[in-house]
Order: structure tokens, then C-alpha cells, then sequence
């Protein structure tokens, strides 16, 4: 099997700015993507990405099993669980459609590979929005979710140090650069641990059915990952590592 297909959801958000000045207002809207280096990073390694922002993947993400077994690695990065469940034709017209929760769960049970990633709609996110807990895609993360908004801003920096019990992705380095935040979560039963802050996971893998999934709850872009990070060879060295070991490769 050629493992080079990677579906990318969410990392991408629009600004509504509103201006006053004196007794003059305007407003501009502004289209922003947050996985820019994320992306050149993948493709360099030869993955072939598709991208659907945000504002596609509530009418654009498969809703088939044989539609999302085209992709090797499924990411979910700042995407809230709505925007998976609420198809069009079920918050327009009333009509049943697929839980994408669970094809996700299959999916992975079957043999695909997962890659959540950490963001303001992640695992549970600002004020528990996101709601991934008590999902069918819970079951197939390699952490446990919090119930309540979940984030842990660290503006002084969290540098994340890897764990002395780790038996994969064995060639990352001892520390990473520093992260600004990241969602809290626990550690599950059938994950790994490879790198934490103060006692918070920050990368987990895990083998579930078939499949692998793997949990990153710092951001892949701003503001939780500084540039400077995305600019090291460790950013590079992360996501390789990562990639390959989530495609079968490492």
C-alpha cells in the first residue's frame, strides 16, 4: 500500500474585525491558515496533503467508509466535533446522515491512522466547545479527555521533555522547543507516552484495532507553536517521525 494520502481537516479560521473611528465605522474580513509550514513540511517528506479548511468540512468531509479509506492518515486539527456531525442535510433539511464520529472510529479500527491535534477546537477546547469526550473518537486517542475546557495556556513557555519509557519513535530528541500551550489531557490505558509537561502529555501514540492513532495537544502553527519552533529541524524531525510511524513506517 502506498501510504502518501493524508487528509487534513480544520487549522484555518476567518477574522471579523470592526473598526470606529470618530463617527466612522467599517468592518473587514480577513481568511487565515494556520498550517501553512505544517503542510510544506508533510509535502516535503512526499505526502500528498488535501486540506479542507474549516468552513468545508462540514459539507466536504467523507461521509463513507470507502470514501475516508482513500486517506493513510486522517488529521483533526482546530475542528470542532459539529462541524464533523452536522452534515447539511441533516441541520438544513432534517435528514439522517452519517455519524462521522464513527466512520472515524472505524476507519481506525480497520486499519487507518488518526492524528488529532491540539487547538482552541480540539479534544474539548475554549469553554468545552469542541466536545470530542464521551465520542467515538475518544475511544480510538491514546489519551482520555478532559469535561471541561481543557486548555493551559503557557506564556512563559513549556518546553516538553520526552519520556524515559518510551519504545517508539525512538529517534526525537531528549526536549522540544518550547510550546505557549496545549490542551490537558490524561494518559489512556492502551496509550504511549513520548513527551509531557509537568506530568501532561504532549505527544501519545497508540494501536487500536488495526490502526494507530496519535494525540499532539500543542497547536502545529500559532499562537501554541511559536515560529521558532516551526522553523527548527525539529519541527521537521517531529512531524517525520510522527508521520511515519502513524503510516507503518517507523
Amino acid at each position: 500500500m502506498n501510504y502518501n494520502n493524508v487528509l487534513l481537516a480544520g487549522e484555518t479560521w476567518f477574522t471579523v474585525e470592526r473598526h470606529f473611528k470618530g463617527w466612522d465605522t467599517f468592518s473587514n474580513t480577513s481568511f487565515h491558515d494556520g498550517a501553512k509550514k505544517f503542510k510544506e513540511v508533510l509535502r516535503g517528506e512526499g505526502y500528498d496533503v488535501d486540506h479542507l479548511p474549516g468552513h468545508e468540512v462540514p459539507t466536504k468531509f467523507p461521509v463513507s467508509q470507502d470514501k475516508l479509506n482513500e486517506y493513510d492518515v486522517v488529521i483533526l486539527s482546530d475542528i470542532g466535533s459539529n462541524s464533523l456531525l452536522l452534515t447539511p442535510d441533516t441541520w438544513l433539511e432534517s435528514e439522517r446522515s452519517a455519524n462521522r464520529l464513527s466512520l472515524i472510529k472505524e476507519y481506525v479500527i480497520d486499519g487507518g491512522n488518526l492524528l488529532m491535534v491540539g487547538g482552541y477546537y480540539s479534544f474539548q477546547g475554549i469553554h468545552g466547545r469542541a466536545r470530542f469526550a464521551d465520542t467515538p473518537v475518544e475511544e480510538v486517542l491514546p489519551v482520555s479527555l478532559m469535561r471541561t475546557d481543557d486548555r493551559r495556556e503557557a506564556p512563559e513557555g513549556a518546553e516538553p521533555r520526552k519520556s524515559s519509557s518510551e519504545e517508539v519513535l525512538t529517534e526525537l530528541p531528549g526536549n522540544l522547543p518550547h510550546v505557549l500551550g496545549y490542551n490537558k489531557t490524561k494518559m489512556d490505558d492502551g496509550g504511549e507516552l513520548i513527551y509531557s509537561y509537568d506530568e501532561d502529555p504532549i505527544l501519545a501514540v497508540g494501536e487500536y484495532g488495526e490502526g494507530r492513532s496519535v494525540a499532539w495537544t500543542p497547536d502545529i502553527g500559532p499562537h501554541w507553536c511559536p515560529e521558532s519552533f516551526m522553523e527548527s529541524e525539529d519541527y521537521k524531525l517531529l512531524w517525520r517521525e510522527v508521520m511515519d510511524w502513524l503510516s507503518g513506517g517507523g
